[in-house]
């Protein structure tokens, strides 16, 4: 698999991890303190966010969370998408097959049939949107690319990773698991553009492999 193109996009709204601990710790009932060291101890300095810090008090239901998922989630993909496919010289309409993978939002349709649209590819594009995978859905998704452009090394497949994090915050969870990836988690996309032939660097992956704990 040879990788033509890839960017990355993070939103602009940037905050230090201080002014993120002070937010957060007025959305909850988390002890202050406590929460203050759990997010120094992540080591985490800053981070990009989807929305500005004063509207996560407004997200007081899944429904909402969920909406403005899905209206940045789009636009951030979009823009992934646009940047990779303008690195690797490839007009939208030339790609085959679009695999998506995010965790932090829900749609039906799933958001990757509303980015084809907007990003003008063709009607009959293969689309594969893939939930669940979390912090693994990079490496399993240029893996799913490879698996596919092995048996069709002339198509073009992109992948694309959303995470909005930020939007998937608990209030009522005091847990120290939720402490804990409160203070580690930002927002952003990725793209990547791969051939089965052609120009760029090639790749292949590891081999690897997954099992379920008696806990999953």
């Amino acid at each position: 698999m040879h990788i033509s193109g890839v960017q990355t996009v993070l939103p602009d709204h940037r905050y230090e991890q201080a002014e993120i601990t002070e937010a957060f710790s007025r959305l909850t009932d988390c002890d202050e303190e406590l929460l203050r060291r759990f997010h120094q101890a992540t080591g985490v300095r800053g981070r990009n966010l989807a929305l500005p810090l004063a509207d996560y008090a407004k997200l007081d239901s899944f429904a909402r969370a969920n909406d403005a998922y899905v209206e940045h989630a789009l636009e951030l993909g979009e823009q992934a998408l646009a940047g990779a496919l303008h690195k690797a010289d490839v007009r939208p309409e030339k790609v085959d097959h679009l695999l998506f993978c995010s965790t932090t939002g829900l749609a039906t349709p799933s958001l990757d049939a509303k980015l084809a649209q907007r990003m003008g590819l063709r009607p009959d594009v293969k689309r594969v949107p893939v939930f669940g995978l979390g912090c693994a859905a990079g490496a399993a998704g240029l893996s799913r690319l490879h698996d596919y452009l092995r048996g069709w090394p002339d198509h073009v497949a992109v992948l694309v990773c959303v995470e909005l994090c930020s939007l998937t915050i608990q209030r009522d969870d005091t847990s120290i698991a939720n402490l804990v990836a409160s203070g580690l988690f930002g927002d952003g996309a990725a793209a990547v553009v791969a051939t089965g032939r052609g120009p760029g660097p090639r790749w292949s992956p590891p081999a690897a492999g997954s099992t379920p704990g008696p806990s999953t």
